[in-house]
Formats: C-alpha cells, structure tokens, sequence
C-alpha cells in the first residue's frame, strides 16, 4: 500500500516537473539579453572572477548591465556584490539603496521601523514608475480583494479589481545573523531590477512590485560583521563566536510567528499586510546549494487553505527546474523539512492568505572563500535531488549570491508571468477564510469572562491583536451549541455572559487565529519521524486561558462590538476602603506592582480569603499608603484588577519588597534565556545581566542578589557550564572597540572561553547556603543536580518517551507552595523532550529513588503480589511492608536504612514537588506523546533545599518564545516569595 500511495503522490509532482521543464524551455527565451544595452565590462570580469566554477553561474546573473546614472554595489562597496573579504554593515546596505532611489525613478525606500537597540529596518519598492506613482490606488483594490466583505463576496467585482491590479512579491534577507549573502545579492538584484532592460526584467517592472529589505535581524547583522572584521584583523586566530544576535534571541527569531514578540516580526508583518503583498520569500543560508523548501514535506500545517500547497508545489518545483535549465548543480525542493508549525517569519504569509517562501543556499558564514567537504547526505543523489551538490567546493561568497539571484530572478519572472492567476488564489483564500464558519468551521472561539484568567486573556488578545486578527465582545449574553467533551457525546447549548470576547472565524485573518486557538495533534506513527520543530503550541492551554470552540454560526449573529485596546479590559480599581486587594491568579504581572508601586506598603496573604462576591487565593497582595491615581495608572499598564477593603482580612501576612534579582548567562549561548529576559523587560521586573564570568569573580553573591535566574543554555552539560570553552587557543574578546563597536552592549568580556569554575560553582553554592533563590531549568537543572546544589533530585530516565515540543497537562502536588500561588489544580506546560525528576530521601550520585533494593513491591517467592514468601522449614516472620511510593514521590526510609546513614537528608531539607506531569491517559494536550509511561506523574518542578536557601527546577521551560504566558506566575510567584521557600529547621518536611 505505501508503494501504490507513493506512486499516486508522486505522479502530480513529476507532471509539475514535465510543466516545469516545459515552462523553463519557453521562458528562458526571454532571459536574452537586451542587444542593444552596454554592459559594465569590470564589474562582469569580476563577477566571473570570484565565481569558482562555471557552473554556478546563470545566464541571468553572468553580467551586469551599465548605467550612467545609476551607481552599482561598488559605489558603497568598494567592490561588487559577493566580493570576498568584505561584509557591509546595514547602514551601508541602506546608504546604496538610498542611492538607487535618488538616481532612479523606478526605486522607493521607506522605514518599517526600527529594532528593539532603535537600528532601522527598511524596505525598497521596485517597479516601473507608473506602478509606484499608482501604488495607493493599487494597494486599494488588494485590500478589497484581501477582505471579501467590503464588496460583499461578489466574484463579478473581484475580476474587475484583479485585472486592474498588480500584485507584490516581499523578499526578506538575512533574519539569521551568520548567514551572510543575502544583503549583498539582494543589492545587485534591486539595481538588475531598476537597470536592466532584458525582457523578462521589464516585463516584471511592469507587472508587479518587488519589494525587499535586505537586513530582517539588523542588530545582528552589525554584530557579525564586527566579528568578520576582527577575523580580518586576526588571520590567523579563531574569532569569536557570535553569541548574541538579535537583543533577546538567535536562532529562535525564526520562530516568533506566533507569539510576535520581536520588533521585526512586527515590522515584518505590518509591512507585508500594509501593503497587502501575496508573497513573502525569506532567505536563508544552512544547504548546499539552493534548497527551496517551499515544497517541504509532511505532515503539512492543518490551518492552511489548500490552494496554497498548491502554489507551493507550482513555484517551488518550476524554480527548481528553472535552474536546472541553466545546469546549476544542487538546486532542489522538497526535503525533510516538514510544514507543520506556523512559528517561521515566512508563515507569516501562509497565515494571512499569501504564499510563504524559504530558501536555503550554501554559505560560509562570511565572505571568506572556502574549501567545504560535505556529507554523504548533502551530496547524494535522490529522487527529489538528480542533480545534488559537488560533494567537495571552493564556494564563495559570489557563489551564494548568483545562485539566490538567479533562483529569485527566475521565480519573480514566473510570478509576474502568471499574475493575474495569484491574484485570483490571493482573492480566493481570503474569501474561503471569511467564509470559514459555513465551510469547514469553526465559527468563532469565545472567551467567557472569568476575573481568574483577565491578565492571561489580555496577553492572549493582544498577540492577536498583533496578528491583525479582529477581536469582539458580547453586549448581551448569547447561546450557542457546543460539542460533547467527547466524539460520542450529544451537543449540548453553553450561554455565554455579556463581556465574553468572541474571536469570529468570518474575518480575513480567520486562519491564524484558528491555528493558535485550536489544539494540535501529531499521531506518533506518522510517516515524518524527525519534527523539525515544535509539534504542539495552542496558545488557549499555553495562556492557560479557557477557550471554547464554537461550530455554531448562531453565534455570529449574537450583539457583539469591536475590542480596540485589550488593556480596556483589565485595570479597574472598585470598592472603598484604606487597603487594597489584588488577587494572585497565576498572572504575569502581578511581581510587576511590587516594583512599580515604590514607597507603597506591601503585605503577601498567606492564607486565602473572600471579600464580597470575591475570592482572594493565597498570595494575594495587600496595598495600603498609596493614592489611587498612581494605583490606577499601574494597574492599567499591567492589566490587573484590584479592589478596595471596607475591613482589613484576618489572615496571616507578611511584608514583601522588590527582591534584588540577578539573570545569569554563559558565553556558551544566549538565545534560550534571551526569551527570558524579554518577558522579565516586558513585565517590568528589573534585574542585573551578569555572566558566569561574574560569578566566579564574585565571593558575595548573597550581599547583591536575593534571587539569581540561571535560564537554560541550551542542551549544555555541567561541564560544559563549568569549563567554559577550550583554552588552548588564543582569547575570544567580546567587548565594544573601534573594531568592533556593536559588540558587548547586552554584556562584555575580554575573554568568552572561561566558564563558572569550580570556584564560581562554590559562589553559587554559598549564595544558596545563605538564604538565596537559585532558580534553573533544564539543562541548568541538570547542572545544579549533577553540582550538588540539589541534594535529593535526579533527572528520570525518558529516553523511551517521544515529545519534541509538546504541550502536556499536570497536577499541582503542592498546592500550598508559594510557587503554585494562585493557580487551581493543574497547568498545561510544553515539554522539549519530556525531563522529569526523580526524587529522594537519601543523598547518591544519581540522587536515586531507591536505597541499592531493586523490589519495588516483594521479593520472588510464593503467592500473589499482595502475599509474602514463606520460607520452607521455619516459622513465617512477617516482614517489613513496603509502601508503595507514587512517581513523584521519594521512597519512604524505615528505621534501618536510617540508622547511622551520614547520607539521608533532614527532613526539612529534602525537596519539594510542586508539580507533577498528570497520569498517561490525560498527559497530552497538544503535539506529538509516545510511550508516555516512563515519564507519566513524575516531578517537573521541584523546590530543593540547600542551607538556609533554596534551588528551584523546572524540567520543563516555563518561559519560552513569549508562549508559555499560563507559566510565567510560577516563576514570578518564587521570586515574589524568595525569602518564604524554605522549611524551618523543626519542619517535619510537610508545609
């Protein structure tokens, strides 16, 4: 059966090849040259100078046409365009577009906005003139046919507009700092596009826009050039690496499609729906030679319309023939790469009705020329491959850029060819999303209002808000038809209260709200075994926010009007009274009105109470001294509510201050704990940056710092964080000179390569001994239990277990923890990998569960499980029961395994669960589970003790590409209550 279905999904992708193939033949008439046109004879003998084999060259890009007026790259360059040695930084890459603008007509450069260090983002407008000067009014008709509704769906009228109309294809560049080619090849291609008079380039000046920024992730692109400069000074040394990127993240800028975190994601997105743009190509260099992973593999995201795998298959494989025309080695689609998470910047398209595009082409990390050696897997021939990459090369720079503008020229051709056929899918997508509730559902998601989940809702709404997604409110209360909680089950009406926020499914932008609320499902015998990225993501379980989906369109009908400002529904202060109330109910923010409300007096209630018709978990906040306008203005910003007190509540309290927090980076890596620092900055939590570096030097950590965050490095070993970086070569400097001017502004260092040091882990440790919070995750957990730092906690095995990013539910085990302040009983969280914790009463190497006794329950003999053996030949001597301990629970210690046993740990010294993964029947929520037993009710959040302070672990990462906002509260929760985590010496162990 595989065999046959294979057959019947590759019989349409070889007829795309054939009419691939064909379409190049017929096209690549039209990639002659205009005769009559002069070309600029140095900058093409150098074009074909520091191309290294003939081979990478097209018939496209093997020149480059003259101008009198219009300077080329080497204006600003001092050389051309992929030129070795030399890397321009941003402005520079601005300066030549600027250039192009005052010298031709056909080029418009506007800011899109600036980064989160205030650099500028760009985009450049090519076109014929009469398309730039008309641009308004085209960008007129593309919203019409962008929103249905304002010609009322009528097909008649969109034909009108379409063929009116000229569509915009967006190419972005240079999102991943160390991928180097694409500002330079984006600049020669704008000065093609405004120069050349070749057929096909008039024909796509004149029947469309291009529209580029060449620098997405700007604040590291200076960076990396500052290290490609230091490497040039220092020829013969290893050069740093490139250990900040962007402000907060790396890598992972490439996975803020959902949660829109970054200003340019932001940027990016407002740009291509302003001006209503059907394409979104972004470029990227990690695959020799030109991997177009529009095509991609499976399983294919779920929320996508289905023309647009259409028109992936369309572009992607006649792209790739195309070059195969021209008989440039190395150029494919398809891959491993599957398409299921919307996270990538280029989904912001496939999410809004356009078309996403990625490319991947071979680069160095630079404009070195080098000598690469490839893998047996990146060379080898396969179906999708015929005509693979040189399996050894001397690439350069120049090299990279032909083959991204070649792929780009001829797939601009191909678009501006069929405009007038992406313009109708562009129209037909986004009447399918507005018709959304009557074809495949559902109609809305509605949100019932809930005082317990307000701050979490907010943050919710304004990530859609974000996404441009149109966000109501009930004015009357509505009733609608719901599915059972089960397939079996009848549907059964659910009325919905006036306030309740409806986000409806007949709106242009229905798509991407319906893949964050929706929930997500990856069978585990799927064909693709390796996710390229996280399989689960519901924003509804990661806000921790109850969201209910509603097939029935009757709720479309219901009163409802627009919410403009999701802070309008948070931030009231009611009631009279000398002190004030505000409830902890697992917000984000609440850690925040402690910093804001300077010289306000502050108490934490340590037991729960009600006032009115309100109820008040332990952890609320007590607020007195304080005038209720500079209350109001904080409570607005932070969306809280509060209430006045007629009667101060009789419960146990205690004062709290803004504790001194500390967040604590390697050298090794910073991306993962830049998520970190981002919700700290958007919270408004202050703390100091420092690194491990800092904490070596430093004997007194304590006097400085009540809590230290030491957030996940990223799959580091405890090794690793204590040796840093190999010594044996020379210094890797990190620092602000004239040499390099945009590094060491997060943080400097003469030297990256020393880690922690044993003498810094002794800092550490003393910080914790006394009386400080050491807060870790993941492989920082692991660090602090293979250190010592958390006596009684070892990691589960769970190698068994199969989840690559996935959202699985738990069970608080210690509800009375100040960690778990303000929450219920449980809390979804995502899990990288599925770690847990084991837990013990004794100290070990593994920190095990057991004493060295591998019965669990009995020993081999007579009888049940439930019996005990009996001995021939004797009298039965009953033994010793053995109590059955949970997963999350330490093995009980009888009298002789205490007796004289220097490593079993005082009572109130061993750790705490506060958080447990919940049983294997509802461990998953969203995403990809496989054999969840071996992790099933284990600890995930575990308080350890160490002297006078406390350790807190957490397997899972509460804090992660601004998604996970239902978990920020447990770790504003223990830096709120730092100084009431630990056990007094007389604690029997339960609180």
């Amino acid at each position: 059966m595989r065999h046959s279905h294979l057959a019947l999904f590759l019989a349409p992708l070889l007829l795309c090849t054939a009419i691939g193939s064909t379409l190049a033949q017929e096209l690549n008439a039209n990639y002659d040259r205009d005769p009559h046109q002069p070309i600029d004879q140095a900058y093409t003998a150098k074009i074909l100078k520091y191309t290294t084999d003939k081979s990478f060259l097209s018939p496209l890009v093997d020149y480059l046409p003259a101008s009198r007026t219009i300077p080329t790259p080497e204006k600003v360059l001092d050389d051309i365009s992929g030129a070795p040695d030399m890397l321009p930084y941003a402005e520079d890459v601005y300066k030549y577009f600027r250039l192009l603008e005052a010298a031709s007509p056909r080029v418009k450069v506007f800011t899109i906005g600036h980064t989160e260090e205030g650099r500028e983002m760009i985009a450049a407008a090519i076109a014929d003139p009469e398309l730039l000067a008309g641009a308004k009014e085209n960008d007129a008709r593309l919203a019409q046919l962008a929103d249905p509704r304002t010609i009322g769906s009528d097909d008649t009228k969109a034909r009108a507009l379409i063929d009116k109309s000229y569509p915009v294809y967006y190419i972005t560049g240079t999102i991943h700092s160390p991928e180097t080619g694409a500002p330079t090849a984006l600049m020669e291609m704008a000065y093609r596009l405004a120069v050349d008079d070749a057929p096909y380039i008039k024909f796509i000046r004149s029947h469309m826009i291009v529209l580029i920024t060449p620098v997405v992730e700007v604040d590291g692109r200076d960076r990396m050039v500052d290290i490609y400069r230091w490497h040039k000074a220092h020829p013969n040394e290893i050069y740093p690496r490139l250990v900040y990127w962007g402000h907060y993240v790396a890598h992972d800028n490439n996975r803020d499609a959902m949660g829109m975190t970054l200003d340019l994601t932001r940027n990016v997105l407002d740009t291509y729906l302003k001006w209503h743009a059907q394409v979104l190509h972004d470029l990227h260099e990690s695959v020799p030679f030109l991997y177009d992973n529009t095509v991609g593999d499976g399983p294919y995201n779920a929320w996508v319309d289905p023309t647009l795998a259409d028109e992936w298959a369309e572009l992607g494989w006649n792209n790739v023939a195309q070059m195969q025309s021209f008989g440039m080695p190395g150029a494919f689609t398809h891959g491993d790469f599957d398409t299921w998470s919307p996270g990538y910047l280029m989904f912001l398209a496939a999410m809004h009705n356009g078309i996403s595009r990625l490319y991947e082409t071979f680069g160095n990390g630079g404009a070195d020329t080098e000598k690469r050696i490839l893998t047996p897997e990146e060379y080898s021939r396969t179906w999708y491959r015929q005509n693979p990459p040189l399996p050894i090369v001397n690439w350069s720079q120049r090299d990279n850029n032909n083959y991204e503008e070649t792929a780009l020229l001829t797939t601009i051709s191909y678009f501006a060819q069929h405009s007038h056929h992406f313009l109708e899918n562009y129209y037909a997508k986004s009447k399918r999303s507005v018709e959304k509730p009557t074809l495949e559902g559902s109609a809305a998601y509605v949100i019932p209002p809930d005082t317990a989940q307000t701050n979490r809702t907010v943050e919710l709404l304004k990530v859609l808000a974000r996404q441009h997604v149109e966000i109501q409110q009930l004015t009357t209360a509505a009733t609608a038809s719901i599915p059972g909680e089960k397939r079996t089950d009848k549907p059964k009406d659910e009325t919905f209260a006036a306030g309740s926020v409806v986000i409806r499914m007949d709106q242009p932008y229905s798509r991407i709200a319906d893949a964050l609320l929706d929930h997500q499902f990856w069978a585990p015998d799927d064909p693709q075994k390796h996710p390229y990225d996280d399989t689960g993501w519901s924003f509804t379980d990661l806000f921790h926010v109850k969201v209910v989906r509603v097939p029935d369109t009757g709720i479309l009908k219901a009163a409802m009007s627009p919410v403009n400002d999701p802070l309008s529904l948070a931030g009231t202060l009611t009631g009279t009274g000398s002190v004030v109330a505000a409830a902890n109910t697992g917000q984000t923010s609440l850690l925040s009105l402690v910093y804001k409300l300077k010289g306000a007096s502050l108490q934490v209630v340590e037991k729960p109470f009600d006032a009115g018709d309100k109820h008040f978990a332990a952890g609320s906040l007590l607020i007195s001294g304080i005038g209720d306008d500079q209350l109001k203005s904080a409570l607005h910003g932070l969306a809280l509510d509060a209430m006045h007190l007629s009667v101060t509540p009789i419960v146990p309290a205690h004062p709290v201050t803004a504790a001194r927090v500390a967040i604590m980076h390697t050298w090794l890596a910073t991306q993962t704990e830049g998520w970190w620092r981002y919700a700290f900055d958007s919270a408004g939590v202050p703390y100091d940056y420092i690194s491990t570096q800092t904490a070596a030097k430093d004997d007194d950590l304590r006097s400085k710092y009540d809590v230290i965050v030491f957030a996940p490095v990223s799959r580091a070993s405890a090794t690793d964080i204590l040796d840093g970086f190999p010594t044996w070569n020379n210094p890797l400097p990190w620092q602000k000179t004239d040499l390099t001017p945009n590094l060491g502004r997060n943080d400097s260092t003469p030297d990256m390569r020393p880690g922690l040091g044993y003498e810094g882990l002794a800092h550490l440790k003393r910080f914790v001994e006394q009386g400080g919070l050491l807060i870790t995750c993941e492989d920082t957990a692991q660090f602090a239990i293979d250190t010592g730092l958390a006596p009684g906690v070892s990691v589960a095995p769970h190698s068994d277990a199969r989840v690559v990013g996935t959202v699985l539910n738990t069970v608080f085990v210690d509800g009375e923890s100040p960690v778990a302040s303000g929450y219920d009983k449980s809390v979804p969280v995502i899990s990288a990998d599925g770690m847990a914790f084991n837990i013990s009463n004794t100290m070990g190497r593994s920190g095990g569960r057991i004493l060295m006794d591998p019965y669990a329950e009995r020993p081999t003999g007579r009888g049940t499980v439930e019996d005990s053996d009996e001995p021939q030949g004797r009298k039965i001597a009953e033994p010793e029961p053995l109590e059955k301990q949970q997963p999350w629970q330490p093995r009980k210690l009888n009298e002789e395994q205490t007796r004289n046993n220097p490593l079993v740990i005082p009572a109130n010294l061993r750790p705490d669960v506060i958080l447990r993964f919940a049983d294997s029947k509802s461990l998953l929520l969203d995403g990809l589970l496989d054999k969840a037993g071996s992790i099933a009710e284990h600890a995930i959040v575990v308080d350890a003790h160490l002297g006078n302070g406390n350790v807190l672990l957490f397997a899972n990462n509460p804090i992660y590409r601004g998604e996970t906002i239902g978990t920020y509260g447990l770790v504003f929760n223990a830096i709120l209550n730092h100084d009431r985590l630990a056990h007094p010496a007389a604690d029997t162990g339960k609180r």
